[in-house]
């Protein structure tokens, strides 16, 4: 099972989306504090459908204390647009970390120098990033088609 991380989400509607990826993909969903919004937000359970209920989710304080429960931080992935490896570039396991920032701003520096491993999506130059949603679907996907074809 991937862990997906959202460090201090920012919009309802892309941890609904990310939430209802989670349940379909069979991902636990650990989300960082502080939130952009409630978590009973009815644009979070709209985004999430009737999924919500069915999803393995944990809630955090902050950075250090959802560390405290990492087993292993070789095994958890930053993504980052300044990053210079790809998530395509990686080879994934079942009980990996994948770490997403918030939207506005992505992940901290202090986040970032706390892991070594630190990836991105490769993208257009026209644009700055791709929306959270999306990133997590594109290196999900990835990832469960590694781990799929391992198994």
């Amino acid at each position: 099972m991937l862990n997906i991380v959202l460090v201090e989400p920012e919009i309802p509607n892309n941890t609904g989306n990310i939430g209802r990826l989670c349940v379909g993909t069979e991902s636990r969903l650990h989300l960082i504090h502080p939130f952009g919004f409630v978590i009973n937000d009815k644009n979070l359970k709209r985004s999430g459908l009737d999924y919500w209920v069915h999803l393995d989710v944990t809630e955090y304080e902050n950075v250090d204390e959802w560390m405290k429960i990492i087993p292993d931080v070789s095994r958890v992935f930053l993504m980052s647009s300044h990053a210079e490896k790809s998530y395509l570039e990686t080879e994934f396991r079942d009980g990996d970390w994948l770490v997403f920032g918030k939207e506005s701003k992505g992940l901290s520096k202090d986040v970032l120098d706390r892991f070594e491993n630190h990836l991105t999506i490769p993208m257009s130059k026209l644009i700055r990033s791709f929306n959270i949603a999306n990133s997590v679907a594109f290196v999900v996907g990835e990832a469960k088609r590694q781990i799929s074809l391992k198994g």
